[in-house]
């Protein structure tokens, strides 16, 4: 049983691992799904951390369809990585039709050498899970990450479950969205997954004393509290991890 946390920040990596994650996937813009972080975000996580690092490779928001120069970006991204000595990649190429893209997917599968890899919630968008979990699984990566194709892993435990009898333990099925310490029992019991994929954030309140309420940096449009920062709590991890270890005993 082990969990992996969405980090998004320096912060939010040693708070995972003070609250005895095995594993953080560090990411930018959460709000958007995720992006790659900074070079100065992934090489202070490296680190500072003792406990396995993830990154995800995504260089926009939006869909999954990459031009040339996106597949470009993420080569070089994954090679900054590498020299970094990051553990792992999470990547996701999909086709205009909604399949798992083979050719883009494997580009970035051979840059990354012996790192471990994750194939993210691009999975969620294809038309056939079933389909493309074999394609995932021929492409060799070592997990899929998953919400069974609804907005909350919670919603999708069904599919979930059928994807694990389905791999026969060829890949590992890490759920994730919305999995908080109240609800992983119920999703580890449901479904038979052995490892999560969680947030477990708290809101850290600026300290600034004065602020500009005529101006956002993020936009009219962009529903974000810019005087908030969620940062993953160690307690939070602490008690989700107490909770699945009760399933597994």
């Amino acid at each position: 049983m082990k969990l992996e946390i969405c980090a998004n920040s320096v912060s939010s990596c040693l708070e995972a691992q003070k609250g005895g994650a095995y594993r953080v996937e560090l990411c930018a813009a959460i709000p958007e799904g995720g992006t790659t972080p900074s070079y100065g975000e992934i090489a202070l996580a490296r680190e500072l951390l003792a406990i396995k690092l993830n990154v995800i490779i995504r260089p926009r928001s939006g869909d999954f369809l990459y031009s040339e120069l996106e597949h470009r970006t993420m080569l070089k991204d994954i090679e900054m990585c590498r020299r970094l000595g990051v553990d792992g990649i999470v990547i996701g190429c999909l086709t205009a039709d909604g399949e798992v893209d083979m050719t883009r997917n494997a580009d970035l599968i051979a840059a990354a050498g012996d790192m471990s890899i994750t194939f993210h919630r691009a999975f969620d968008m294809c038309h056939n899970k079933y389909e493309s979990l074999e394609s995932v699984i021929k492409l060799g990566c070592h997990r899929l990450l998953t919400s069974g194709g609804k907005a909350k892993a919670e919603e999708g435990m069904g599919l979930i479950r059928r994807l694990i009898e389905q791999s026969k333990d060829r890949i590992i099925i890490m759920p994730g969205s919305g999995i908080t310490e109240y609800n992983i029992a119920t999703i580890a019991k449901q479904t038979g997954a052995t490892e999560f994929h969680l947030s477990a954030r708290m809101p850290i309140y600026s300290l600034m004393r004065y602020r500009n309420t005529e101006v956002s940096m993020g936009g009219k449009n962009i529903e974000i509290d810019e005087y908030i920062f969620p940062t993953t709590s160690a307690e939070r991890v602490r008690k989700t991890l107490e909770n699945l270890m009760q399933v597994k005993g």
